[in-house]
């Protein structure tokens, strides 16, 4: 028998009505992630995974009926400002343009430094 005991709740949970990963599962999660597993860490991470699992098959039992969703514990909202450039910035934009040896349609040509070009 299998016994956990998250560390925020009170009583432990019985995994062993739940049912376990297997050997393969974990061999196979173990490839996808490039691991190279012992048997001993096998058996290891195959107790530890059905452990979370029984985890999130006790949390399936909770009646949240009448519980409004959320995605965040705290209500949290972007505080957004009006995207409108200044006068004050668009003569410094023409200050900069009118300094450029050459532009176009309001972009600057530079100098590529990239592959040398």
């Amino acid at each position: 028998m299998f016994w956990w005991k998250p560390r925020s709740w009170n009583r432990p949970v019985n995994l062993t009505s739940y049912v376990m990963i297997t050997k393969e599962e974990v061999k196979k999660v173990a490839k996808l992630a490039r691991l190279g597993l012992t048997e001993k860490e096998i058996v290891k991470y195959q107790k530890e995974l059905s452990a979370i699992l029984g985890y999130f098959e006790k949390l399936k039992e909770i009646d949240v009926s009448g519980v409004e969703p959320m995605s965040h514990s705290v209500r949290v909202e972007n505080v957004m400002r009006v995207d409108v450039a200044s006068e004050k910035r668009k003569a410094k934009s023409a200050q900069l343009t009118e300094l450029m040896p050459e532009t176009k349609n309001g972009y600057l040509k530079v100098k590529s430094i990239l592959n040398g070009h």
